[in-house]
């Protein structure tokens, strides 16, 4: 039996329909989302990345606007903007796109956004908050993939959880969400990376296996255990020539093996990729609504 496809796309805009009534009953009294994005320089993923953002804030009812700066602005000036942008009550929620240019120091920017208004859920400060299971914010990502668990029927309650990886963006919040005592959560939970011995051997014992080593294929059929969920956080370009592009993208999972013994996998694309927008809209709203209580 090949996996059942555990589409991103599908639960994404299940997500997205709820946020719609929330932000409509947000106007009712006469708050609207809104979120600020700032980029630095003309980074083509990077510009992708924010006008997807864009079109889905559109989609849902919040104030979106992009700040763009060039390339060469000091890291004085980005500064400066976070802070203005702090204050700004027409904000609910500040992304700056990563990565920035080399002569700015991306930490220093992160750590200055107001911790409430992190959308991104980066700040040491919703870090720690997340670790001990009070969040302000989840990480887009890692709650995406959590949400995909749980809307497919595959909670993590109970379950032994492989996460490959140890990424401070993916495998140490993934890791941070899934063994929290609450439902949705309550796993156990194992992290395999580049120092762990006997990677294969571990693997094989998840019934939840978290792929999140950013390199393609790195997981393979004969590493996962039949009937295992797969979910695979990774996007890779690889070269193809059949493709207009000349390449296409892959996941951190041999994909067309891995699928004929999974119980349910994610595809990529259309898996884990059109949750990580749909989490920060999530964020977004979340902010205005504590904004607007603590008002």
């Amino acid at each position: 039996m090949p996996a059942e496809l555990i589409s991103g796309t599908k639960v994404a805009e299940e997500i997205r329909e709820e946020l719609k009534v929330k932000v409509a009953e947000l106007k009712k009294k006469g708050i609207t989302p809104g979120l600020v994005m700032v980029r630095v320089g003309e980074d083509p993923a990077s510009v992708s990345y924010v006008s997807g953002k864009t079109k889905a804030s559109e989609e849902i009812g919040i104030h979106s606007e992009t700040i763009v700066f060039p390339e060469q602005t000091t890291e004085q000036e980005l500064l400066h903007k976070v802070e203005q942008l702090n204050k700004d009550p027409k904000f609910h929620g500040i992304l700056v796109q990563l990565p920035l240019p080399k002569h700015i120091d991306a930490d220093k920017v992160l750590n200055l956004i107001n911790p409430q208004k992190d959308v991104d859920g980066f700040h040491p400060i919703n870090v720690g908050k997340l670790l001990i299971g009070e969040p302000y914010f989840m990480p887009c990502t890692p709650h995406g993939v959590q949400e995909l668990l749980v809307r497919s029927g595959n909670s993590p309650e109970g379950k032994h959880v492989v996460i490959c990886g140890r990424s401070n963006i993916v495998g140490k919040p993934v890791m941070a969400i899934l063994i929290q005592k609450k439902k949705g959560a309550n796993a156990t939970v194992t992290m395999v990376h580049t120092g762990t011995k006997n990677m294969a051997e571990v693997v094989r014992q998840a019934d939840i296996v978290i792929a999140a080593m950013g390199s393609p294929k790195a997981i393979t059929a004969d590493m996962v255990r039949e009937g295992a969920v797969v979910i695979d956080v990774g996007v890779n370009r690889v070269a193809d020539a059949t493709k207009k592009s000349g390449f296409r993208l892959v996941g951190d999972t041999d994909f067309d093996t891995i699928k004929e013994k999974a119980k349910a996998i994610t595809p990529v694309p259309g898996g884990v990729g059109p949750m990580t927008i749909t989490m920060l809209m999530q964020n977004t709203v979340r902010a205005a609504e504590m904004q607007a209580k603590s008002h």
